[in-house]
């Protein structure tokens, strides 16, 4: 792929991707690249969508495995300064979709607004969450979307309404866009009420977590009307592994990579969890991880 001369700057080959993801596994992009603006955004899709190299987004790496080959195409990382900032407008707050998820809860709690404090302690960026429709106590992120601001694949920008991004469970239509920003429509509430609230979710939810472990990811969506945690206790699955990886014994809703882990481990584990799961109850366990 030959990249103008204004790009060039922009642009880093064979770098390692493993650094950046939670499992801390799998190898280079052929070609990354992290734009300052949204500008440098939309040059880099024109110039891949015209020369047919594919391009994938990254945020902060909390849901994705990648293989050990690598990616044969562009990666652009959208959680650089450019995609970070958080504004307030009355009871409207537009985010980078590079800020941290947890940044951004944290800022509308203090600012006295509510619907987003159920999400704090989810990992990851704002852009991820939106594009995968994190939720949490029965509540995903799309019911506080207002609208959505995406460069779409021919590097025009285009900004979508709550209906348009397509919300349903734990997916949208937003997938392979790179998201720019998201304005939430939020509630005014007590500043104090909200930051109890938020500060009781946070410390339930790191209970749940094995803190102990660096290299983690939750592989599976929960499914309607059971957390994939119950689901996989009552299949006995908890503590099942493979290789170097395994599902926590005490919080199966967790993958955990050790030393020497790899992304065909992770995968046999994912198959041989998803097989059993439905042999024993004919549900079908869909994948939180986005495989690259």
């Amino acid at each position: 792929m030959d990249f103008p001369e204004d790009l060039m700057h922009l642009i880093r080959t064979d770098e390692p991707l493993g650094p950046l993801a939670w499992l801390g596994i799998g190898g280079p992009a052929r070609f990354f690249a992290e734009p300052m603006n949204t500008t440098e955004v939309q040059r880099l899709v024109t110039v891949a969508q015209e020369q047919g190299v594919a391009v994938r987004i990254l945020g902060g790496g909390s849901n994705i495995l990648v293989r050990e080959a690598g990616v044969n195409g562009l990666v652009i990382s959208l959680a650089g300064a450019m995609s970070n900032e958080i504004v307030i407008e009355e009871t409207k707050m537009t985010v980078g979709a590079g800020a941290k998820l947890s940044h951004a809860v944290i800022k509308s709690v203090g600012a006295g607004l509510g619907g987003l404090e159920h999400l704090v302690g989810i990992p990851g960026t704002v852009g991820g969450a939106v594009v995968g429709n994190a939720s949490a106590g029965g509540r995903d992120i799309g019911s506080a979307v207002s609208t959505v601001t995406v460069v779409e694949k021919n590097g025009s920008i285009r900004t979508m309404t709550q209906q348009e991004a397509g919300f349903s469970h734990r997916k949208t239509s937003l997938g392979g866009l790179a998201v720019l920003d998201v304005t939430f429509q939020l509630d005014t509430r007590d500043v104090a009420a909200l930051t109890k609230r938020m500060q009781k979710l946070w410390i339930s939810r790191n209970a749940v977590r094995p803190t102990e472990e660096p290299r983690i990811a939750m592989p599976f969506v929960d499914p309607d009307g059971m957390p994939a945690k119950e689901l996989l206790q009552t299949v006995g699955l908890a503590g099942i592994s493979e290789g170097e990886v395994a599902l926590d014994s005490q919080h199966p809703q967790f993958m955990i990579a050790r030393s020497g882990a790899t992304s065909e481990q992770c995968l046999r584990l994912i198959e041989r969890v998803r097989e059993q799961v439905s042999l024993q109850t004919g549900i079908d366990l869909q994948l939180n991880l986005q495989i690259w």
